[in-house]
């Protein structure tokens, strides 16, 4: 009984580990779909290009002989986030912008055009076999101890959870105290009438790129650290289980999209742990074709209101 305990204990922080890095791409997405109405389906390829800048960041940190970890950590990351941050900026300006006035099925062609891009893009530039880091944050701390397993939190995953909870602090003071939140606030609300009170809508709109961007950055760093491995085709299934998070939680709220993110990261690991790894895959997808069966706004989504 307690090995079995502690066992679902161990899954319990897999999943809330993983469940992190897919709520912070899910934020992407929410945020992009509550101001313009839009999925953005190369985001899960901007994450992508975010590990591996942070893969060539720390071949380069190891090459000019910085190998103190914190400081490393530090300087990869704010080099893997404004470089990513230029892609998400890119993205929009390249492939929403001109469309912005069309019906609703360009900018979509266009985003998934934008994603086929950048895979190819970086496995002509990168190659297309897998490329591997060795492990930067060893070690961990027992937790638990029940039936002769002992339930063990790495120092990685007490990273990703530290991190993960910081940014959604300082996100959620952005929203709600700074003027770019109230601007993005008020384009959600109604962006003729934001543009008519002053608010430059495409600087906004912009910006909420470049911020999704930067998170998926961060998920990307979280994601070379825990997995040790990045390949041109990683952004694919990670951005369809954040885009199945945000429309678990809800889409267009962002405490929906961290939700969702947890809980996606919750079913891949109990289905990994309980049933069969092979479909940890197809356990997260039916999540999705149920949710937008029986309940299509998500866990904590609102029903869109037409404007006339």
């Amino acid at each position: 009984m307690g090995g079995d305990l502690a066992y679902f204990v161990q899954q319990l922080i897999n999943g809330l580990a993983l469940g992190s890095i897919y709520g912070l791409i899910a934020i992407g997405y929410t945020m992009v779909y509550g101001i313009i109405g839009m999925i953005n389906f190369a985001h899960g390829d901007v994450f992508m290009i975010g590990a591996f800048h942070a893969v060539i960041a720390f071949l380069i940190m190891g090459i000019l002989g910085i190998t103190w970890v914190p400081l490393a950590l530090a300087l990869v990351l704010l080099v893997s986030v404004f470089l990513t941050a230029i892609y998400g900026w890119a993205v929009e300006r390249i492939a929403y912008r001109p469309l912005r006035g069309s019906t609703r099925l360009a900018p979509l062609i266009s985003a998934i055009g934008m994603s086929i891009l950048l895979q190819n893009y970086v496995q002509l530039l990168q190659g297309a076999r897998n490329k591997p880091l060795a492990p930067i944050v060893p070690g961990g701390m027992s937790v638990m101890e029940g039936g002769g397993f002992v339930v063990q939190l790495s120092y990685l995953q007490l990273v990703i959870f530290v991190v993960t909870v910081a940014l959604m602090a300082g996100f959620t003071v952005m929203i709600t105290r700074t003027s770019l939140g109230r601007a993005q606030r008020a384009c959600e609300q109604d962006m003729r009438m934001a543009s008519l009170l002053g608010i430059d809508i495409d600087r906004t709109i912009s910006l909420t790129f470049v911020i999704g961007a930067s998170l998926a950055a961060v998920a990307g760093l979280m994601v070379t650290l825990y997995y040790g491995v990045v390949d041109f085709y990683l952004g694919f299934l990670a951005g369809i289980k954040a885009f199945t998070a945000a429309v678990l939680g809800g889409i267009g709220s962002l405490p929906g999209a961290m939700l969702g993110g947890m809980l996606i990261g919750l079913i891949e690991a109990f289905w990994s742990g309980y049933f069969s790894v092979e479909y940890k895959d197809l356990a997260a997808f039916a999540v999705l074709v149920l949710v937008l069966i029986f309940r299509p706004t998500g866990l904590l989504g609102r029903p869109a209101i037409e404007k006339v």
